[in-house]
């Protein structure tokens, strides 16, 4: 569908669901995406959410598979809209381990970026991650976003605290 250097960004499938159940359960995946308690997904929930984006007009979320295998890998997408001040929150994971750190996930956000900027009225895009997240947080600046601001101590993990890092990118900014 929308394609980068290394990935295409298209739509879930049934066949995906699966999959994507164990990228869910992988502590890494669970441990950078939100701040609840890391607890397993089950099988029924992943096939929920898969149901849910099926029967949405404003589901946004794209399955990350490589060009050169069709391997289905991660997924992102826009996870919150605010059409009327033109903002959304944006969102990725790469659940398979062995195609975290070699550029995939930066290209898949390259092209989830223009997939916004050109597709959409939206001005601006933003993200938050967690400071231990270091890979996520360079491949973030390679995409163009800047660093907006700090939630101290937003996290805990690894048994201590860690910061929320905000991070956006506006239109004009955009290459």
């Amino acid at each position: 569908m929308y394609k980068g250097e290394l990935v295409r960004l298209r739509e879930y499938r049934q066949s995906d669901v699966e999959l994507a159940y164990n990228y869910m359960n992988d502590l890494d995946v669970i441990l950078n995406l939100g701040t609840d308690i890391p607890y397993p997904m089950t099988l029924e929930k992943e096939q929920q959410w898969y149901d849910r984006q099926r029967e949405s007009n404003n589901s946004y979320s794209f399955a990350i598979e490589t060009l050169e295998d069709s391997i289905y890998i991660g997924g992102c997408g826009i996870n919150k809209y605010d059409w009327k001040n033109g903002t959304v929150e944006v969102g990725i994971f790469i659940g398979n381990a062995q195609f975290r750190g070699k550029g995939y996930g930066t290209d898949a956000m390259k092209v989830l970026i223009d997939f916004i900027f050109n597709h959409t009225n939206i001005n601006r895009i933003q993200l938050s991650l967690f400071s231990f997240n270091e890979r996520a947080y360079k491949s973030y600046l390679k995409c163009g976003f800047k660093e907006e601001g700090r939630l101290r101590q937003r996290i805990f993990r690894y048994g201590e605290y860690h910061d929320e890092i905000v991070m956006g990118l506006l239109r004009e900014e955009y290459k």
